[in-house]
């Protein structure tokens, strides 16, 4: 499987079958990855690490067709029978695919499984990305900061985004999108946790109005060490000061599963390229899926280069190289 993976537990979506719409090199004359990070932001929290593609522009990915075979294939699985949703996720900004209005239009034609899409929603000043995204049933962009300085510190976009171009682009999205639109604010603390960084990003909510904010926290190794969670009195003083539509997301606790690709290990690659996984994570998952020395295969699984481990708090998680 080239661009489908999971399906992956979701804080917000249940058990989610992603699709990658930037996952190979497309028009890039370069010898990056297929699953390299392709975005036009680098935030400090990012949990597949620094942007490797710095890019502003759209383009063709790889054809849509060949998604939506391998999606064919993976719902005819029996992991297809708990998808709870089907997001546009994966390594890098969605939005950035050219062909995304089209693969979206295309999955929806041939499931009911209702589609989402995350995304930092920096490209929504653009009036074709916003008719891309008018076919998903939820969209779920990003707004971590109510400044333009603490936007940059945060999400350190390329040169060509300022925050204001963001909050209108999202205010026109809003005006005519009749999905749910849920933005998530990921906390960090010491960052945007106090009370005065949290009352300018409740006025820019404000003036975006979504159905929903869902507080977030950097639970899995962030792209830069500095970056920690918010702490309780963080998060109720967020509560407080958003109001009633938001609430916190906490890490889902539901089983990986590897759809249609057979062998494990190379399942495990597939989810965190996208999605770091903890060492117990990864066993309980290769366990799952047949393995019965789990310590065994994770130690062919660095020994392959397929994964890299990471500490975070005390904690060992894989993500991709």
């Amino acid at each position: 499987m080239n661009y489908i993976f999971g399906p992956v537990p979701s804080r917000r979506l249940g058990l989610s079958l992603g699709i990658d719409p930037t996952a190979v090199s497309g028009p890039f004359n370069d010898d990056r990855r297929a699953d390299s990070k392709v975005c036009n932001w680098n935030c400090a929290y990012c949990q597949l690490g620094r942007t490797r593609c710095f890019t502003t522009a759209r383009a063709s990915y790889y054809p849509p067709e060949a998604m939506l075979e391998e999606l064919r294939e993976t719902l005819a699985t029996d992991s297809a029978r708990n998808i709870d949703w089907i997001t546009f996720v994966g390594s890098g900004e969605p939005t950035l695919s050219s062909d995304l209005g089209t693969m979206i239009r295309g999955v929806k034609s041939m499931t009911d499984i209702p589609v989402a899409v995350l995304t930092n929603g920096s490209l929504f000043s653009d009036i074709r990305v916003r008719e891309d995204l008018m076919s998903a049933d939820a969209v779920l962009p990003t707004l971590d900061a109510g400044t333009e300085e603490l936007y940059r510190r945060i999400n350190r976009p390329h040169p060509n985004y300022n925050f204001e171009r963001i909050i209108r682009g999202m205010i026109a999205f809003r005006a005519r999108y009749s999905g749910k639109l849920w933005i998530e604010c990921m906390l960090i603390a010491g960052v945007n946790d106090d009370e005065a960084s949290l009352h300018d990003i409740a006025a820019a909510m404000k003036r975006v109005a979504p159905d929903e904010i869902h507080l977030v926290l950097p639970d899995r190794p962030p792209a830069e060490p500095w970056v920690k969670p918010a702490d309780e009195d963080g998060i109720l003083r967020a509560r407080t000061i958003l109001g009633g539509v938001a609430r916190t997301v906490y890490p889902a606790e539901v089983e990986f599963e590897r759809g249609a690709i057979q062998d494990p290990l190379e399942a495990a690659a597939a989810i965190i390229a996208r999605h770091p996984m903890s060492n117990e994570e990864l066993a309980r998952s290769l366990s799952l899926w047949g393995v019965s020395d789990t310590e065994t295969a994770i130690r062919m699984f660095a020994e392959s280069g397929r994964g890299i481990s990471v500490e975070r708090h005390g904690k060992t998680f894989w993500r991709a190289p």
